[in-house]
């Protein structure tokens, strides 16, 4: 009998230890790799956002959810630094430019492959640019930066070629001063030319890049799941074995997962909740360097909103200062240009419209409205940087309108569709904003509101000649204090036409567990995770 006993101990410490390893391998493979000590340590981010991407081909799309997650998948010949727009080698060691600024020789690094296992070479950028350039608008809305597409007057890229195997070249039909800021934006990541032969339209859903992670699955509005890279060229990196973006649309929601521990950084974290967030000592508050502009936008070929006084006087009642106390918490700025105050550039000179009921009134009159008119107003139904109570910010608007007679019906879509409809021109008066690529001027007023770019990123349908002339002049300066004094000069066209009322700028707030560590945001908004990891 005590024979039997001790036997029957035995085999419940076997079975127990049994179970106790196996615990500890399921705990480590969840959570973390084991380090020499035997202790666990963390290697997966989870990072909360309110919306999923549309897109995981980054030059098929315009919107910051696509870009926060393909910046992690795919590369650019030139990077940005850290936290700003200051140019810095990527897959291109260097660069030489010609005296006439046409020429651009890019030495590329060796040794460099694809996360499919294929060589990134000269060939390849040649094939990504062929491939964008002979598009259009609805295949790579972006690709309006280097001035329309093959079959327009106003593409600036004559010629792409490999001079060698690790040697590209780039001719220019005229000087385009933002030219390297355009290349490093996180819409010219180099693809792997034999994954879009293989995948085609479906590309969008099976990226492969060079960059520190990898992808491995999308569950539409719910997660994407990428891993780390284990050839990725820059040694030691990235430091996490693993980054899933979970789309939890509501704000609080994703506050209370942070809290709770199911997630570890979230972005559009409300102004209201910053004390919150800085109460709790398991968790941090982190600024993004400021560089957008939320706004309101009108469709300038539908009525009545093709006249000019009925778009002022829609400026003349907008409180902008009482939406920045409400949902800002004083991390805002009202806005008075289409760009912000950070961009060379920058006109101050020119005098806001002044939040005047009286004035929009005798405008609306002026215009054959005096008794108002109904228009929809269409408010984002996402959180973004520029703008993380959109709702909200929208029943202030509609209220301001309604005082001067015109009833605003708020409408909204979800994100994929808004971005589509509004694109298409179908909203009256819509909610957007901007977070700027290369930090030049550029990129606010020729890629929003210049003709060219109408179809892409100009949802207003907006075209002024005289504006399009200036800007194209801008591009083409490559004496930085006359492109200011060109921009000045577009910034004042834009202030009297009134295409938009621009809202506010913004200081984006995110938030992180305490043991997140090295994590940068970006002031362009796509944030580089390879340097992220837990501090134990």
């Amino acid at each position: 009998m005590k024979k039997t006993v001790k036997l029957l101990a035995f085999a419940i410490l076997a079975i127990s230890l049994v179970l106790a390893g196996c615990s500890q391998s399921n705990k480590t493979s969840n959570n973390g790799a084991s380090n020499s000590s035997g202790t666990s340590k963390k290697d997966t981010l989870v990072y909360g956002r309110g919306g999923d991407s549309t897109s995981l081909d980054p030059i098929t799309s315009t919107e910051g959810e696509t870009f926060k997650v393909t910046k992690n998948i795919f590369e650019t010949l030139v990077n940005y630094g850290d936290q700003d727009t200051t140019l810095h080698p990527g897959l291109a060691e260097k660069w030489d430019v010609s005296p006439d600024s046409l020429t651009y020789t890019f030495h590329l690094r060796k040794g460099v492959k694809f996360q499919d296992g294929t060589d990134f070479n000269a060939d390849a950028v040649v094939f990504n640019f062929d491939r964008w350039m002979n598009g259009d608008e609805k295949q790579f809305p972006y690709y309006t930066m280097f001035g329309g597409y093959k079959k327009d007057e106003g593409h600036v890229i004559k010629e792409v070629k490999a001079v060698d195997p690790y040697t590209v070249q780039f001719v220019l039909k005229r000087p385009q001063a933002p030219f390297l800021k355009n290349l490093a934006m996180s819409a010219f990541g180099i693809a792997s030319p034999a994954a879009v032969k293989k995948y085609g339209d479906k590309f969008r859903e099976h990226p492969v890049g060079t960059g520190p992670f990898k992808f491995v699955e999308w569950k539409q509005n719910d997660r994407i799941t990428l891993e780390k890279n284990p050839d990725y060229w820059q040694k030691g990196l990235p430091k996490l074995n693993k980054v899933i973006f979970r789309v939890i649309p509501e704000n609080t929601a994703r506050l209370n997962a942070l809290a709770n521990g199911e997630i570890d950084v979230m972005d559009g974290l409300n102004n209201s909740d910053e004390a919150t967030v800085k109460s709790n000592p398991k968790l941090q508050v982190i600024k993004r360097p400021s560089m957008n502009i939320g706004y309101l936008g009108f469709t300038v070929t539908r009525k009545p909103f093709d006249n000019k006084l009925v778009r002022q006087a829609l400026n003349y009642a907008v409180d902008k200062k009482a939406i920045i106390q409400a949902f800002y918490g004083g991390q805002a700025i009202p806005a008075k240009n289409p760009m912000p105050p950070s961009i060379e550039g920058y006109d101050d000179a020119i005098s806001a419209y002044p939040y005047d009921l009286e004035k929009a009134k005798q405008l609306l009159a002026q215009a054959g409205y005096p008794n108002g008119f109904s228009m929809d107003l269409w408010a984002m139904p996402v959180a973004r940087p520029y703008m993380p109570e959109g709702m909200k910010v929208a029943e202030v608007i509609q209220a301001s309108f309604a005082k001067i007679g015109v009833k605003a019906n708020i409408k909204t879509v979800d994100w994929a569709t808004y971005l589509q409809n509004a694109g298409k021109g179908q909203f009256d008066a819509y909610m957007l904003g901007w977070t700027g690529d290369n930090g030049d001027p550029d990129n606010f007023l020729y890629t929003l509101l210049d003709k060219d770019s109408i179809g892409a990123n100009n949802y207003s349908q907006y075209s002024n000649n005289q504006l399009h002339d200036i800007l194209i002049k801008a591009q083409s300066e490559t004496d930085q204090t006359k492109r200011n004094d060109l921009y000045k000069q577009a910034q004042e066209i834009i202030h009297d036409d009134a295409p938009w009322v621009p809202l506010v700028h913004s200081t984006p707030l995110l938030a992180a567990a305490k043991d997140v560590a090295n994590y940068l945001p970006h002031p362009t908004g796509s944030d580089l995770l390879s340097k992220v990891e837990f501090k134990n």
